[in-house]
Formats: C-alpha cells, structure tokens, sequence
C-alpha cells in the first residue's frame, strides 16, 4: 500500500530524496524536474543523494517565461492566456521536461513565492505542481503559508513527495503509467 503524501511531507527533505532514489534505481526510472519559483531546489535535493546521476541527468531552471518556451515548448500563447502560475504551464512544462530529457518521469512547479507579485486570483504562497510525462499529466494546486522561503522549501517537499507515491504507484501496478 502506498504512503499517503502526508505522511511523506513529514519525512526529513534528506530522507525523502533518498526514498525517491531508491524507487527510481528498483523500477529503472529517469526523473527530471521543470523548476520556476523552486529555482533548482528540486533539482538540488534530488543530487544531495550519492549516485542519483544514475536516475537523474537533466533538470531545468525556467525562471522567465521565455525560457519555459524556449527550453520547454510552452507555448506563449498558454503563456498569455492563463499566466505562468497556472494548471496549463506547469502540465505543458513536466510534458516538455520529459519529452527532452527521456525521462519517464518529471515534476514541474510554477508559483508566487513572494514577498511580492501576488495577486487577488494568485496570492503570495499560490503554487502550481504537476506530475507526468510526455503524454499525460496531472496538476494540483496549493496555497502554502509563511514567507518566501518557507514557501520554496514546502514546495520542493511536495514536489518530492508526489514523485515517490507515483514511483510507488506504478511499482505497485506495473501496468499503470
């Protein structure tokens, strides 16, 4: 049975990146992450753990809309119509992390970490986290408290998390993808 994501978040950051290694070597999966409030720290606590060039070889910092383009294949235009912090760019990004890594699996973020650029529809501590692949992607939407670190930091751990329960998920159920 799969841990819930609760209880995963109240795992050491440390701890929870070796767990996402572990089941990344066992199913031979290759992760990637698409990073724009996180600015790297997925990518960081994913290579604090001994050996993970063997599970993850590409990372993305999109800070600029531009570069989501750019590197990413968002397209400006999803861009345009539902701004970055949005159900629609973080899905395109995990798609185009994944289809130019080769990973199988990716995480995306896109958020307002603050203190400033929130907005009524989109305050301080709104973060957008997809997971998936190329082909099929799943977003959710979160509103985390605290101040710009606290934020970034709560990211990173839910974007950790859900890459281990979707590991743990398709170990489970190899046909499912």
């Amino acid at each position: 049975m799969s841990p819930s994501v609760s209880s995963l978040l109240n795992l050491d950051l440390s701890l929870l990146a070796q767990r996402l290694g572990r089941l990344c070597q066992q199913a031979g999966v290759e992760v990637t992450a698409a990073e724009s409030c996180t600015g790297g720290g997925i990518a960081s606590a994913i290579t604090s753990v001994a050996g993970s060039s063997a599970y993850f070889t590409t990372g993305y910092v999109t800070y600029a809309n531009a570069a989501k383009t750019r590197l990413l294949g968002v397209p400006e235009t999803t861009l345009e119509a539902h701004g970055a912090v949005s159900d629609a760019v973080v899905k395109a990004m995990v798609a185009g992390a994944c289809r130019e890594s080769g990973a199988r699996l990716g995480v995306a973020v896109s958020g307002v970490a603050g203190p400033e650029g929130g907005s009524q529809d989109k305050p301080v501590g709104t973060v957008w986290l997809a997971w998936g692949d190329a082909q099929q992607q799943h977003a959710e939407r979160f509103q985390f408290p605290g101040d710009r670190q606290a934020v970034r930091e709560q990211a990173v751990r839910q974007a950790l998390a859900g890459l281990v329960v979707r590991l743990m998920e398709q170990t489970e159920d190899p046909g499912k993808k």
